[in-house]
């Protein structure tokens, strides 16, 4: 067995309070890990752990099993010790906002990401910078574990994988992606089901918003740079709330032409939130100039600017890296 699996596992049996962290601005990688490691130590371990959410929960993945269960973490109390926090797919622990302080101030800390740019915040660090999703890593624990995987548990690493793989088009889909894919399908996961649910069942409101801000979007350096930006306005303008920004970056870079596509959308703290996404080249570089991280092609960071100043502060950083 793995030994860090081992630690992990230990540390869960010793536990008598347990709370999962997803990262802020929820996808369907944190929330389906969230879910599935929760499911599986209360199957398995007879143990209540608490799944929390920051920021905004979005609506979008409500057909995840036991979805209901999730908690604000605002509604934590803050001087709470939790025996044991698990952080799944946060590459930073800033990533956890206000929930920072709960998983600092637990009695052990369990880290379990694939971003290679994450830093190992936990006392227990279980990082797979090649993994496809952070569901791979956790069937990959529960098959060392020895433990069968429920349909619901499955549903939810399947979310993971379908989801940060871009519906299997990514370039981090690789055969041991299919594998896992058909190992769920066996396990009673319905792709049609799952795909439908998780891509085709946006309101009308949001597929109008998207388009809106779609159609918006600015094309520089001969089309190979695509930027958009959302203001607290426009998600006023169509009563949006933070998962109607799903999948517009993506559509951006589906322009022919396009290597980076850039999406920028204006916090409540008057800040820049930014989702960058390219074809060919490394995002690393440039998000890490502004204090972000995340993946080769799909990275992200919090421009601490009004919209229009980090508007052209990162139109001129990604020129320099096409130029």
């Amino acid at each position: 067995m793995n030994n860090l699996f081992i630690e992990l596992k230990n540390k869960i049996e010793q536990a008598e309070s347990i709370i999962v962290f997803s990262h802020v601005s929820p996808d369907g990688d944190t929330l389906g890990s969230n879910l599935a490691i929760s499911l599986m130590i209360e199957k398995y371990f007879n143990k209540k752990a608490e799944s929390v959410y920051i920021g905004a929960l979005p609506s979008l993945y409500s057909y995840l099993p036991d979805f209901t269960r999730f908690k604000d973490v605002q509604t934590i109390d803050k001087n709470k010790k939790y025996d044991l926090a698990i952080a799944v797919d946060v590459a930073s622990k800033d990533r956890m906002v206000y929930g920072m302080s709960i998983f600092d101030n637990a009695g052990y800390r369990v880290n379990i990401d694939h971003h290679k740019t994450n830093n190992a915040y936990g006392d227990l660090n279980i990082i797979d910078g090649n993994a496809a999703c952070v569901g791979v890593i956790l069937y990959k624990i529960f098959k060392d574990w020895d433990f069968e995987i429920p349909k619901d548990v499955a549903r939810c690493i399947y979310t993971s994988l379908l989801t940060d793989t871009g519906g299997f088009k990514y370039e981090n889909t690789t055969p041991e992606t299919f594998m896992l894919a058909a190992e769920l399908v066996k396990l009673g996961v319905s792709p049609t089901y799952e795909f439908r649910a998780c891509y085709e069942t946006k309101p009308q409101s949001m597929v109008q918003f998207q388009a809106y801000i779609v159609t918006n979007s600015m094309f520089y350096n001969s089309g190979k740079i695509a930027f958009s930006k959302i203001t607290r306005s426009d998600m006023s303008k169509f009563n949006a709330t933070e998962d109607f920004t799903e999948g517009i970056v993506e559509v951006l870079r589906t322009s022919k032409n396009v290597e980076i596509a850039a999406l920028l959308k204006e916090t409540k703290e008057g800040y820049t939130k930014v989702s960058l996404r390219s074809k060919t080249v490394n995002l690393i570089p440039i998000v890490i100039d502004f204090g972000g991280g995340g993946h080769t092609f799909a990275a992200g960071c919090t421009i601490k600017k009004p919209i229009a100043i980090a508007f052209d502060k990162l139109l001129k950083r990604v020129q320099s890296e096409i130029e």
